[in-house]
């Protein structure tokens, strides 16, 4: 990323070197020289430090490496008067200072981030309105929008890069302590964990590790992973750890956390991937209750389905409309030695029946295709083509033809669109179903991430900005979440649909109450508040009254002396931003 203002090239005898690329031309520097003993020569290592401008030779960009090799060069922090827009969007900017004040974030984040607070919220609004997390285009947020910063200051894309790099664990935990002492701990809570991994192509991370990957492209990962509080509907902490590490594995240092945060009363509500005896017994050896899914086909509860199978799938007292599903309970053990009953819920879906069965005939053809090409070679198969077929060999290990196993193929068959919810606490089958489908919550959470947020791509190469950006969605996940609460809570009120009653749509109507300047004059509010918008800001306990009343508390603050005109640059000497730390060899 090269930033959008000029320095002057550096003079280093020797080590500056300029190299033509296309259109552009690069400004690398030498940092060392390895002797090659093969070669007989030294191999100089060089990295890229910035492109040479297009208006003037003797200047270029700087990227985020420059400083780290030239602390004592000023950069500007903020930008001059003339990057003000004449019009500002502020209904996105009233709504998040609301949500942030009922959650009592804006103390801790000043507490946490001192004098860069204000940059923080600032970064938590424009992930929120452009869902977007590249740090560079910041400015175009900041040129046309109200800001949290002290004098409304907007401040370059190398003091973002700069400051992403400047958070340290202690902040992090810090805030994360806070945030969760806020919480009530008697309370009896159910808490969602879920977690997810994604690829990364950068530099030289110490998490960054080959795991087993949703999405495998080839390349190493990261996880990341969030605990929220289905009872009061916040996330309440993330993870986030090395690619190697599977779910299952991270799963007891998650609830040792929970227990250090001071949660006492808890039931964990997981997907099915974090089944195993050992996080069991680590969550009986806590006392915590859980709720976890098996599909039906699974060993430990397919007996128990075809014990029940046309049993209760037609069922009307059985019928659990919400969901279009049938369901029953049943007590059980989950494993040879368990000292406990469990619940046991099954459920069935036909039309999860239709699109299982579907998928597994297809998946069988496709075996035995393959299966069929391979007739008279000498080939070892797996145990996914032995579960479905006998496979005949001659005596000299050549493969003669498949025949199907009937048995298995049949007994998955009949399992299909049957699945199993597991608890400690005895519910209905509709309640231990109502509270797993609940963990919807996280997987739109991660989706939101990913979508809302635009952290579909980190956009770091370094250990400690990955860190940082990953604080900084999960903070601002706290805040679109309850958003996107306050919105559904007024759709169910209002007891009609409302396309503006998203988020997304929400911040989109948001955006058109604006402030302007004409002639020179102080900025004042454009237009009446329309009925759409009192809809949407009544979501939040917000009237036109109060957009009224910010407003003018904007324009007063832009009128005063504290206002960007007069705020002194900032300019700090040492320390490398570090967000971007591969090397270019050349």
């Amino acid at each position: 990323m090269f930033y959008d203002f000029t320095v002057k090239i550096p003079v280093v005898p020797g080590r500056i070197i300029l190299k033509k690329n296309g259109d552009a031309t690069y400004v690398l520097y030498e940092i060392s020289r390895t002797y090659n003993p093969e070669k007989r020569y030294n191999v100089p290592r060089r990295v890229v430090i910035g492109k040479v401008a297009a208006s003037d030779t003797a200047l270029m960009h700087p990227n985020e490496k420059f400083n780290g090799y030239f602390p004592k060069t000023a950069l500007p922090e903020e930008r001059p008067e003339a990057y003000r827009s004449c019009c500002l969007r502020i209904g996105t900017y009233i709504v998040i200072r609301k949500v942030m004040q009922e959650l009592k974030l804006i103390p801790i984040i000043g507490k946490r981030m001192g004098k860069d607070s204000g940059l923080f919220m600032d970064l938590m609004a424009y992930l929120i309105v452009d869902e977007c997390n590249a740090g560079q285009y910041y400015p175009d947020f900041a040129f046309c929008h109200p800001l949290f910063s002290e004098g409304m200051r907007i401040h370059s894309d190398w003091k973002v890069s700069k400051f992403l790099h400047s958070l340290t664990k202690e902040q992090i935990i810090g805030f994360l302590d806070d945030w969760n002492d806020l919480k009530d701990h008697k309370q009896r809570v159910y808490v969602y964990y879920d977690s997810t991994n994604r690829n990364c192509q950068a530099g030289d991370m110490d998490i960054v590790e080959f795991g087993k990957a949703k999405e495998d492209r080839g390349l190493p990962v990261f996880n990341s992973s969030i605990v929220f509080d289905k009872t009061n509907r916040t996330p309440l902490f993330y993870e986030e750890y090395p690619g190697s590490i599977n779910d299952v594995s991270q799963f007891p240092y998650m609830v040792q956390k929970t227990m250090s945060y001071g949660y006492k009363h808890v039931g964990f509500i997981l997907d099915r991937g974090y089944f195993s005896k050992e996080n069991i017994d680590y969550m009986d050896g806590n006392n915590y209750h859980f709720i976890i899914m098996v599909k039906g086909c699974k060993k430990l509860v397919s007996a128990l389905v075809m014990s029940r199978l046309h049993t209760f799938e037609t069922d009307r007292s059985c019928a659990i409309r919400p969901y279009n599903v049938y369901g029953t309970t049943c007590n059980g053990r989950l494993y040879a030695n368990d000292t406990k009953d469990r619940c046991f819920h099954i459920y069935f879906n036909s039309a999860r029946m239709a699109a299982e069965r579907s998928q597994l005939e297809a998946r069988i053809d496709r075996l035995k295709d393959c299966l069929k090409k391979c007739e008279g070679q000498k080939v070892a198969f797996t145990s996914t083509y032995s579960n479905y077929f006998t496979l005949n060999y001659n005596g000299d290990g050549v493969f003669l033809f498949a025949e199907e196993r009937q048995d298995t193929i049949q007994n998955e068959l009949d399992l299909c669109g049957y699945f199993c919810i597991i608890t400690t606490e005895r519910m209905t089958a509709e309640q231990a179903l109502i509270l797993y489908k609940g963990r919807d919550v996280s997987e739109k959470l991660f989706c939101s991430e990913k979508t809302f947020i635009g952290s579909t791509s980190m956009r770091v190469q370094s250990g400690e900005s990955l860190s940082a950006k990953v604080f900084l969605e999960f903070v601002t996940l706290i805040v679109r979440n309850r958003i996107y609460n306050c919105l559904k809570e007024t759709m169910i009120r209002i007891e009609r649909k409302r396309n503006y009653l998203t988020v997304p749509a929400a911040v989109k109507e948001l955006e058109k109450i604006e402030m302007v300047r004409r002639n020179n004059e102080f900025y004042r509010l454009d237009h009446a508040v329309t009925n759409t918008q009192k809809v949407i800001l009544s979501s939040f306990g917000l009237s036109a009254e109060n957009v009224i009343g910010q407003a003018t508390e904007i324009g007063n603050l832009l009128r005063s002396g504290s206002s960007i005109k007069d705020a002194k640059e900032e300019t700090e000497e040492g320390g490398n931003n570090g967000t971007f730390e591969d090397d270019c060899i050349c």
